[in-house]
């Protein structure tokens, strides 16, 4: 690579970083694959820090009339070379706004948000009511258009725009909106679903169907919200997704291109550590897809690896959704961190409503914010619906995920977490007793906040919550096997360690108190372990060679915020 050439992470201004003369890998044939396309109106989803901004500014820069005689900024690039395209260049009014700052907990304060992104696309286009083709009454109407506007005119503030554009310019408007589904995630956090619903729904169909003014439209974003949602009204919309093959190697970077920087860097070397810390996503076609922000970081870094791109993430939704999901959802997201896969249907189209009770919906999430990666995809079933066999999409994630479980306990930074580890692992009853009453009392509310939780599943969710932190911990020491077992709340745990001459194996068993069958926490432990006796769970370990002196039995049962481990 040039040594001229700046790494810059994380430049979302394609002028910018073309006239510094940065590091960029050339995505313009996505120009014109969108242009030949012909779509009226193109959704793309993308996880976060794909390029999908880089890629609008690109757009703009490329067909706006304000970037009129740049072509400077497409030289050396692919698009460049046809003829037809340097024609085109610098021809169109163009519209680019973003809604990735559009955050706030409350309907009133996202609204707000919105209209200020509209009042400051608005100022940079007040110079074009100079002009004689304007009267008093265009004037005052454009300049009515500011931050204390009625929602009715922010709703309808693009399609005006445009009206004034193409009066202006004497050409159909393309209008590039980026990151538009920020605002729903924030409302669905903040309880304002519904009411986010109506007021967006109505200014996507006014801006890109109700638009006798709109030539072409681009929408980004990193989920794909049901059409019942927002996108109702919206018949010509061409969507496109992580599993669709068009734009497939458009955002992000391929493997080809990721080892080649590598060789012009001199990390060459590196390419297998590369691949196993930020490979994994999955793009139409193509495998081997690449984080730009990882690669990037871990260049401008000198070849140190990290969690780049998972900790530049506001995991808030995910950590909601997996903090106060239930157990068996808990229970894959540990399997998942040891490295394992599981199956499940997906629904590209996300139903912020089933979020809450839909385990099915919080893995369609997780696969487009690029948590997960499919492995396999079968029809099953009598309709053949696809099955999808996912995993953690590589190193990085599996990081976040162990870090945001971590997270969940350690923020209690009084209570000595990793000292009730270290008191399963000497057999110290007592004090695993006092660590795990200490900490129910003081992080139980942590985990009964969920829009579907109720009493009977809150102390289930909770204790497993707790159970997954402590595997995070010792997954490197021990092999863990858990089976949910029939009935409410009980979980059978197997720990195999990976050095069976110093360590113990272990069987854990939970068990919620039954007040009808059992008369105190006692009674539900002696019943724990007769379970584990009845049931003969030393007998795999045993034949696995585990000597029976070297498997410890535990029984951890609870009831409410009490609980009884021995």
């Amino acid at each position: 690579m040039d040594s001229n050439i700046i790494v810059n992470i994380g430049e979302q201004h394609f002028d910018r970083l073309r006239e510094e003369n940065r590091f960029y890998i050339d995505k313009s044939e996505f120009i014109k694959e969108w242009w030949e396309g012909s779509s009226a109106v193109t959704l793309i989803t993308r996880p976060h820090r794909f390029g999908k901004t880089l890629n609008m500014s690109m757009l703009e820069c490329f067909f706006s009339n304000k970037y009129a005689g740049r072509g400077e900024l497409f030289d050396g690039l692919k698009v460049w070379n046809d003829e037809k395209y340097r024609q085109l260049q610098g021809t169109y009014p163009v519209i680019f706004l973003s809604f990735a700052g559009v955050k706030a907990g409350n309907i009133k304060d996202l609204k707000a948000a919105v209209k200020i992104v509209i009042a400051n696309l608005y100022a940079m286009f007040k110079d074009i009511m100079k002009s004689d083709i304007f009267d008093e009454n265009d004037r005052e109407s454009f300049f009515a258009v500011n931050e204390r506007m009625e929602d009715v005119k922010a709703q309808m503030a693009i399609t005006s725009l445009c009206i004034y554009l193409e009066r202006y310019y004497g050409k159909e408007v393309i209008v590039l909106l980026d990151e538009y589904d920020t605002p729903m995630q924030e409302a669905w956090l903040g309880g304002c679903w519904d009411e986010a619903v109506g007021f967006f729904r109505s200014f996507f169909d006014n801006t890109f169907k109700a638009n006798p003014h709109l030539y072409r439209g681009v929408i980004t974003g990193i989920t794909r919200i049901s059409k019942e949602s927002i996108f109702s009204d919206l018949n010509n919309l061409d969507v496109v997704t992580t599993t669709s093959d068009e734009y497939a190697d458009s955002f992000g970077f391929t493997e080809d291109e990721v080892f080649r920087v590598l060789d012009d860097v001199g990390l060459g070397s590196e390419k297998g550590n590369v691949k196993y810390w930020y490979d994994g996503f999955t793009f139409g076609k193509y495998t081997d897809i690449y984080n730009p922000w990882s690669i990037t970081s871990f260049i401008k870094k000198g070849g140190k690896y990290s969690a780049y791109w998972a900790n530049t993430s506001s995991n808030g939704l995910v950590n909601s959704l997996i903090q106060t999901g239930k157990a068996e959802l808990k229970e894959i997201i540990r399997v998942l961190i040891e490295g394992g896969s599981f199956k499940a249907m997906i629904d590209e189209q996300i139903v912020f409503d089933q979020l809450g009770y839909s385990a099915n919906a919080v893995w369609s999430l997780l696969l487009a914010t690029g948590y997960l990666k499919v492995l396999e995809v079968e029809a099953v079933g009598e309709y053949k619906e696809e099955c999808y066999t996912l995993a953690l999409t590589n190193k990085e994630v599996s990081m976040m995920f162990r870090n945001m479980v971590n997270s969940w306990f350690k923020n209690n930074s009084y209570i000595p977490y990793n000292d009730f580890i270290k008191a399963l692992l000497m057999d110290d009853v007592d004090s695993m007793n006092e660590f795990m009453n200490d900490i129910a009392l003081s992080s139980f509310s942590n985990f009964d906040v969920s829009k579907s939780a109720s009493s009977k599943d809150a102390p289930e969710r909770f204790y497993h919550g707790f159970v997954l932190g402590l595997i995070v911990d010792l997954a490197g020491r021990f092999t863990i096997i858990s089976n949910r077992e029939s009935g409410f709340g009980r979980y059978d745990i197997v720990m195999k360690p990976r050095d069976k001459e110093n360590d113990y194996a272990y069987i854990i068993e939970f068990k919620v108190h039954k007040p009808r069958k059992e008369k105190d926490l006692e009674q539900t432990l002696a019943n724990a372990h007769i379970q584990i006796e009845e049931k003969q769970y030393t007998a795999g370990l045993i034949a696995e060679g585990f000597a029976p002196e070297r498997i410890r039995k535990y029984g951890i049962v609870f009831m409410g915020k009490e609980c009884l481990i021995g």
